[in-house]
């Protein structure tokens, strides 16, 4: 996406580095960019203001749960993928419950 007006940082370089700005991981002269950008493109705005509610919303209606750390990574894996572009594996995301496996193994 890109309004098509040129900025001195590239919508898709905003885009592709969204959730680091909402999660405040990157850092402070990149975050001031970033918020320049959001100053002078509507569309990024935009997608930002979505992105921000719905990471509220999760976090509202989530945000006592406790994620499995091998759950997170497949998860962000997936997003990765995603946003290089690659194809991705129609693998179920869910965490195998040990006790479950053991008897359905038997």
């Amino acid at each position: 996406m890109s309004c098509g007006e040129p900025h001195e940082t590239d919508c898709s370089e905003v885009l592709d580095h969204l959730y680091e700005f909402l999660d405040r991981e990157m850092p402070e002269g990149d975050c001031t960019k970033f918020e320049v950008h959001f100053e002078e493109c509507s569309p990024c705005l935009e997608k930002y203001g979505l992105e921000q509610a719905v990471k509220k919303l999760v976090k509202r209606c989530c945000g006592q749960d406790d994620v499995p750390t091998d759950l997170r990574s497949k998860v962000m894996g997936r997003i990765d993928l995603i946003r290089a572009g690659e194809a991705v594996p129609e693998q179920d995301l869910t965490v195998q419950d040990p006790d479950r496996s053991a008897s359905a193994a038997e």
